[in-house]
């Protein structure tokens, strides 16, 4: 094990997450359990702002502190201002304080001395994005948000307001071998704790390690069922599958260490100077595949100090959806039944809710957290985590991940995967992504006011060839081979997301930002035989790291603009009949459908009534869609 005192201060973050006028929210890791105070500066004066400082501390190794650090300025800040901030690490035991400025950590753009932020209430732009798999051959697109933000020192633009990452931060479930060395080195030389397992074939973290299957043949190790189950016979119409559905499930993560560790490679490069991933212990076949994804990797983690000073200086919020912690989570009631029916895989996603919560979820509004906080609190108090068992139950059972910002527009965003509406009528039919009562609540919520965000995962409106296959596929029983996972695949949930749509009360200017797809189109969509219709835009940006494969989305483009055309008979047969749905055209473009990694940027004028959808690729260039309504 690396010894502590050749270790950094800081090893991940700050990440800005929640910002509002009374409340500044950091999260980060660091080595040693330090007192954290920041400073906060109102830069237009160069003048402190009195503030008092909360922090939570959770330790998750020897060496491994995840920080929550939430600011309350006395005065409350003011909108649009700069203001910049900067931390004090004291070492209680020594005695000394560093600042940002002091540690290994290049946090500042050009010309700036600390880093900095502001607090937008009227929201012009707004970034967001999902699906950001490390190993993709192609180039990230998170790096992007370093330029933009990059821009406002150059050249004067104003920086983006928000960012929301709107699901599939981290691939719990599709790791590649050159990341989980990395992982497994990351545990040890942070002294990451051990994890006995129940009901498994291998009893704690390092039998894992050590085992023969432990690289690319992990899908033996975890949970299956017997075909002669007659439950099993319904749902996977198979000799024997693995409970867990990702094809690609050779290196799922099992523990709650390796999971903690990914997040840590994942926003920080700090890590990786610690690890040596250019060798490996593998033979033949595993050797080779090992081989080429290391120039993946490799790519991936040169990047990572944009993407660390971008997320220090505009506000991140995040919400899970299935790869954060496994493919097809909860997509069916046979699913769950199984999933967690059994000891070994409710542990593996209870540790993987576990990691959402510690590096994601705590950082949003807290709202209804205040509980989770209260038990993380007392278990992990130090390296032996105490009652691991009960805190992944009380996750388990937790439904509550949804928030809202109270910004204009205010920003809703939605929990697809825990609120499941679920099939009474067969084990295998997809359920709803919401259930009733959620969405009753995301109506009541909504209602009166003069504009909203509404974040899902999913897209609402999806394209409609592709989603007639997924029906096709469903009706036979494999709603899990093509993730039949869209707002109309079940038909209670479809019904009421569509009446929100309809009632006479409805925000004017609605907009959807969602993800998950690995493809990019932006829809407006309006009422039909109304005059007073809401005007509906839908914003689909995916993936940040991740892409469809090319051929097969030309041909869904193109296959889509002949079935299901504006002026096509075939849309009087869809549950979205009522509805006109015009698709813009990507400037620049061939087809509807976008394939490139990207951030999407929105851009709103004062009252949200126009609608500028943009995205910003991968390798710079910037990807704009035909407007129906110009911005002023």
């Amino acid at each position: 094990m690396t010894q502590s005192t050749s270790l950094p201060t800081l090893i991940a973050g700050p990440i800005l997450r929640h910002l509002d006028e009374d409340n500044v929210t950091f999260w980060l890791v660091t080595t040693k359990d330090y007192s954290i105070d920041c400073d906060l500066i109102f830069a237009d004066t160069d003048t402190m702002q009195a503030s008092t400082v909360e922090t939570s501390t959770w330790q998750v190794g020897q060496h491994a502190f995840i920080k929550l650090i939430q600011v309350h300025p006395e005065q409350s800040l003011l909108p649009d201002c700069l203001y910049e901030y900067d931390l004090k690490f004291c070492d209680d035991e020594t005695g000394v304080v560093k600042r940002l400025n002091e540690l290994e950590f290049d946090a500042f753009y050009t010309s700036a001395q600390r880093p900095s932020f502001r607090l937008k209430k009227t929201l012009k732009q707004v970034i967001h994005g999902s699906c950001r798999k490390a190993h993709f051959q192609g180039s990230d697109a998170l790096p992007q948000l370093d330029n933009l933000i990059s821009d406002e020192f150059e050249t004067g633009k104003t920086r983006p307001d928000i960012a929301l990452f709107t699901g599939d931060q981290v691939y719990i479930d599709d790791v590649a071998g050159p990341m989980l060395n990395a992982i497994h080195q990351v545990i040890n030389i942070l002294g990451m704790r051990d994890e006995a397992f129940e009901g498994a074939k291998i009893d704690d973290l390092q039998e894992l390690i050590n085992h023969p299957d432990g690289y690319y043949r992990r899908e033996a190790l975890l949970p299956a069922v017997e075909a002669n189950e007659n439950l099993a016979d319904a749902f996977f119409k198979a000799k024997r599958k693995p409970v867990f559905t990702s094809v690609n499930a050779q290196n799922h993560l099992i523990a709650l260490s390796e999971m903690l560790a990914l997040y840590f490679l994942s926003w920080s490069p700090t890590l990786w100077r610690f690890v040596d991933i250019e060798s490996t212990h593998l033979t033949g076949e595993d050797e080779q595949k090992y081989m080429s994804e290391l120039e993946w990797i490799n790519n991936f983690k040169k990047d990572l100090k944009p993407v660390q000073r971008a997320m220090a200086h505009v506000p991140i919020y995040m919400i899970f959806d299935d790869h954060d912690v496994t493919d097809d989570w909860n997509l069916t009631r046979g699913w769950e039944q199984h999933i967690y029916g059994h000891p070994f895989s409710n542990r593996i996603i209870g540790n993987a809710l576990c990691a959402y919560f510690l590096c994601q979820g705590c950082g949003n509004p807290q709202g209804k957290l205040s509980e989770l906080f209260k038990q993380a609190n007392d278990i992990f108090s130090d390296s032996t985590i105490l009652d691991h068992a009960t805190f992944l139950s009380t996750l388990l059972e937790f439904s509550e991940w949804h928030y809202e910002l109270d910004t204009k527009p205010a920003v809703h965003v939605l929990d697809t995967r825990t609120q499941r509406w679920r099939s009474e009528s067969s084990l295998n039919k997809p359920s709803g992504l919401m259930d009733w009562e959620a969405l009753c609540e995301l109506q009541s919520s909504m209602i009166g006011k003069d504009s909203v965000i509404m974040v899902s995962a999913a897209p609402v409106y999806g394209v409609k060839f592709i989603e007639a296959v997924q029906r096709v596929f469903t009706m036979f029983g494999g709603a899990l081979t093509v993730d039949a996972e869209n707002w109309m695949a079940h038909r209670g949930t479809a019904s009421v997301m569509l009446n929100i749509f309809r009632h006479i009360k409805t925000p004017p200017n609605f907009i959807i930002l969602s993800g998950d797809v690995h493809y990019s189109f932006v829809y407006d969509v309006k009422l039909r035989f109304r005059r007073n219709s809401p005007h509906i835009t839908q914003f689909t940006s995916s993936g940040i790291h991740n892409q469809f494969p090319p051929s097969l989305l030309r041909w869904f483009d193109r296959l889509n603009r002949w079935f299901y055309g504006r002026r096509s008979p075939l849309n009087w047969l869809t549950k979205r009949r009522n509805m006109s749905v015009r698709q813009r055209k990507p400037i620049g473009r061939a087809g509807y459908l976008v394939n490139q990694s990207n951030l999407g940027r929105l851009v709103l004028n004062d009252d949200a009534s126009k609608v500028k959808c943009e995205l910003v690729c991968s390798d710079g260039k910037i990807v704009s869609f035909d407007e129906s309504k110009q911005i002023d």
